[in-house]
């Protein structure tokens, strides 16, 4: 980054502190992952400067030649890694993917059925502060008390009463499987459209780990930076039926020109998900996860529904005397990244919680296995035990830095 040192040395300085940030810290957010750097060329090539409003070999603007190959290898790739019949690779991020699925098949009004965001859903499926509850009738289902998985006897009578239009599956905070195939004969039953937003476990379903919604959803909707381990940004897939209206709503519909670098970037994430390496990628996280789980639930914490199948854990902290936000401050003095998280049912509002989210995407990445990870989760449980030990912290820290100075990223 000599160009950006000379012309800007205050913006190359706080990148440089990120850097060292994000490899002398374990990252442990289930949203994140790091890029390698393969996709970093892509999305900060040449193709940043170019407009190509509309799709390939029917733009806008002249020339698109190349773009025009660069996104064709992408909506391939796309369709091909996930077994899908069309794709979309131009949405900026996940949440617009689900507002041009939203634009393209509902009226302001219309009745849609999604989880909960405080027992897992997302902020795009309905919640009141964002623009989907804003303008649609939103009727959530949730958790089991009991369980705390899915009530899909709830999801089903809620779908028999209100009728909607649209049932969406998938969550931003839920560590177990999903069974596409039992929302799919709900909304069935009910001539409901289906769509999955499938952004945390896209990875996963890549890799074949968790099992595929494209039989069964007329929608799919996911990002690309999160288990996919490729650039921030979005995409669609879904049936052919429904490729004219999808594509249109994307764009000229809610979006302008695409990010052509963004959309290059994706096209080398999809390529490389589709090695072999990335399914055992895939297992390792989710085994990661999995020991996480037992390690936090060996030490007497309380882990939301027994365990995990995905590549992240929720834990409730309040039984230990704290706050989800405690937890994750304590955790990162220590040099370990995690984020407050609600719990099902969860007393406590949602800028403190009741719970803290973990993920096993970065430190996968990374090179951690079994080993190094209970190493981590007992750090933190014993972190977590003790909240007013700053020596401990201190201690800690070190010994986080050692390890990533043993697993490094950027600077190998």
């Amino acid at each position: 980054m000599l160009s950006l040192k000379e012309v800007d040395p205050e913006t190359w300085n706080l990148i440089q502190k990120e850097i060292d940030r994000q490899e002398y810290q374990l990252e442990m957010i289930a949203s994140e992952n790091l890029v390698n750097l393969a996709v970093m060329e892509a999305e900060g090539s040449c193709l940043m400067n170019k407009y190509a409003e509309g799709y390939p070999y029917a733009r806008y603007y002249g020339g698109c030649e190349n773009v025009d190959e660069v996104e064709r290898l992408a909506i391939e790739r796309a369709k091909l890694l996930f077994g899908a019949e069309h794709a979309n690779v131009q949405p900026h991020s996940g949440t617009q993917a689900n507002m041009a699925v939203y634009f393209a098949i509902l009226n302001p009004g219309d009745t849609i059925l999604s989880m909960d965001l405080s027992h897992g859903g997302h902020l795009s499926h309905g919640s009141t502060v964002n623009f989907s509850g804003n303008f649609y009738k939103i009727v959530h289902y949730g958790v089991s008390k009991e369980t705390e998985t899915i009530d899909y006897e709830e999801v089903k009578d809620l779908a028999l009463k209100y009728k909607p239009k649209l049932i969406i599956a998938g969550a931003s905070a839920y560590p177990r499987i999903i069974d596409f195939e039992i929302f799919f004969n709900i909304a069935k039953e009910i001539g409901a459209y289906l769509m999955v937003d499938m952004a945390h476990i896209a990875g996963l379903i890549a890799a074949g780990i968790h099992p595929s919604p494209v039989p069964y959803a007329d929608f799919i909707t996911s990002t690309t930076h999160k288990t996919l381990r490729g650039p921030r940004g979005g995409f669609i897939l879904c049936k052919k039926e429904y490729a004219k209206i999808i594509d249109k709503m994307v764009f000229p519909g809610i979006q302008g020109g695409p990010h052509m670098n963004i959309i290059a970037a994706k096209a080398v994430c999809f390529k490389q998900a589709l090695q072999p390496e990335f399914k055992l990628y895939q297992q390792q996280v989710v085994k990661n996860a999995q020991v996480i789980a037992q390690v936090f639930k060996l030490e007497g914490f309380r882990i939301i529904s027994g365990g995990t199948d995905t590549h992240l854990v929720l834990i409730d902290v309040s039984t230990n005397g704290l706050t989800g936000a405690e937890a994750e401050k304590i955790l990162e003095e220590a040099g370990i990244v995690v984020n407050k998280n609600t719990i099902p049912f969860d007393p406590k509002p949602p800028k403190i919680t009741s719970g803290i989210r973990i993920g096993t995407p970065i430190i996968t990445t990374r090179g951690l296995k079994e080993k190094e990870v209970e190493e981590i989760a007992s750090y933190m449980c014993e972190i977590l035990k003790n909240s007013q030990n700053e020596n401990l912290r201190k201690r800690i820290r070190e010994k986080i830095k050692k390890i990533c100075e043993q697993f490094p990223f950027y600077k190998k």
